[in-house]
């Protein structure tokens, strides 16, 4: 994802006070940690989600709390047409991991 130039401490406030309901959703999609970093010489973010129930994220976007969520954040990140996030795939290099979870995305 993509915030535009100068906006990270917004960004990372509104992530602070992340809304209630917004919280319960991703908890209800099976999320059990979701992480954002941000690159502060490009703003790029990165996001690494963990989860028990990786099709229930396909649920999220239609989801009333989350398209708020999108138009709420919009006007500091680069977003599609409908507000979600831009994103771009990366692809897994290296992963070392115990099983215990797995990433909700490769």
């Amino acid at each position: 994802m993509q915030l535009y130039p100068g906006q990270a401490d917004e960004y990372q406030r509104r992530h602070a006070a992340i809304w209630p309901e917004l919280r319960t959703a991703l908890l209800d999609a099976g999320i059990v940690e979701y992480r954002i970093f941000h690159d502060a010489n490009d703003d790029a973010l990165f996001a690494v989600l963990y989860c028990q129930q990786p099709a229930r994220l396909a649920e999220l976007p239609s989801l009333p709390v989350m398209q708020q969520w999108w138009a709420y954040m919009a006007d500091i990140m680069v977003t599609q047409p409908d507000l979600a996030p831009v994103q771009h795939a990366l692809h897994s290099m290296f992963v070392l991991s115990l099983g215990e979870v797995a990433p909700c995305a490769s």
